[in-house]
Order: structure tokens, then sequence, then C-alpha cells
């Protein structure tokens, strides 16, 4: 009897450290989700910076080599959702950015320049319905022309030439021809194989891009000649 009466006790005495420790566990397991939350959102702003950094360092590489480099500047949105495709620059005119100049991505071309402001200019992307692209396939030279869908694409039509045939992953690059795009910059991929004319992806996705690098043209419009006093 005593001995029941004991075990009893003890197991009565216990209940506050029981319920003490109970509480104490649920406060440091809500500390430590809190812990978890913090730690994620500082983990994806760090994941954020890296890419950035990752997409400048390159754009700012691509700068060093060439000598055509205006700016590189931020771009501040895209048009994905409409049937026209314009990107907004934050740079302008005070930077030296002039209508016709190409801009680039880390990965290739995104269009020209055909509008500025102060400090902002609107770009024509190359999926746009009026932007056509003079390029030649990379691997024997064939030209072609590269003409926006109008809904993200792009178009790889043949130029001088019947039943020529594109193979998937396919990839082309600009010409110079024109005189507005330097030679050799990527400028799209083909999807699907095809004749004549068959659909591209861009290498440079506007809508992934936080910087962008504005060039001088390739070969720019020479002034107009003095009018000859009379």
């Amino acid at each position: 009897m005593s001995t029941g009466l004991a075990t009893v006790g003890s197991s009565i005495s216990g209940i506050p450290d029981a319920i003490g420790n109970y509480f104490f566990v649920k406060q440091e397991n809500v500390a430590l989700r809190a812990d978890r939350e913090r730690t994620r959102a500082l983990l994806m702003r760090a994941r954020t910076i890296a890419y950035d950094n990752r997409r400048l360092r390159s754009l700012l590489a691509i700068r060093e080599r060439s000598t055509a480099s205006v700016v590189t500047a931020r771009l501040v949105s895209s048009s994905a959702s409409s049937g026209r495709r314009y990107a907004l620059l934050n740079a302008g005119r005070w930077n030296g950015v002039l209508p016709g100049m190409p801009v680039r991505g880390p990965d290739g071309l995104i269009g020209r320049v055909v509008e500025t402001g102060p400090n902002a200019a609107r770009i024509l992307l190359l999926s746009d319905g009026d932007s056509i692209v003079p390029v030649r396939r990379t691997r024997d030279g064939m030209p072609a022309i590269a003409a926006g869908r109008g809904d993200g694409m792009i178009d790889i039509r043949s130029v001088n030439a019947t039943n020529v045939r594109f193979n998937a992953g396919d990839l082309f690059v600009t010409t110079g021809t024109g005189g507005i795009y330097a030679p050799g910059v990527p400028v799209a991929r083909v999807t699907k194989a095809g004749s004549d004319s068959v659909m591209a992806r861009g290498f440079a996705d506007p809508d992934t891009l936080d910087f962008a690098l504005v060039e001088r043209m390739f070969m720019p419009v020479p002034p107009p000649r003095p009018v000859a006093q009379q």
C-alpha cells in the first residue's frame, strides 16, 4: 500500500515538470520555425543577388571586350502578353542612348532602341512583329531572316533559296548586314525541324533579364552632308 502511494505521489509531483517541459519544447519549436523562415528569406535574397551578379558579370565581360558599348542599364519591364513586344530600359539620351542602337543580354540579342527619353528608352524586342534581323546559320553560314511573330517566338526564313532544310537546334547569329547589329551575336535557336520557314526561340529572354547592354550601331549612319552655300 505504501509503495503504491509513493508511486502515485512521485507521478503527481512530476506533473509540473512535464508541463514545464512541454511548454518549453513548444516555445523552442516556435522559435526554430521563426528562425527557419528568416533563414529561408535570407537564402532567397542571397540567391537573387548571386543570380543578378552572374548576369551583370557576363554583361560587363562583354562590355570590356566591345569597343562599341554605350551603357549597361536595368531592364525595368517588358510586354510579355500583348501583341506588341517592347521593353523599357532605365537609361536614355543623358546616357548616350539613341534610337537604332542594338541591345543585348548576357546570352544574346534582345532587340534595338526605337524611342528615347532623357533617362529611359523603349526597346523593340526580337519577337515583335516589326522586328527583322539578318542572320546566318552557324554550322554552314547560310543566310536567313529572323522575323518576330508577336507571340514571344521568332520565325527563321530562308533567303535566296528554296526547299532549305532546317534542323531542330540550328543556331543563328547576326551577320552585320544592314549596319545595325555587329556580326556574330547569338539570336535564336530552331525549336522544330522544317523547310523554308521554321519557328525559333531567342537566346535572350527579356522576361528573365535584369540588365542589358546598349551598343553603338555596327555601321552608324553618316551625318548629312553640309549644304553648299550659293
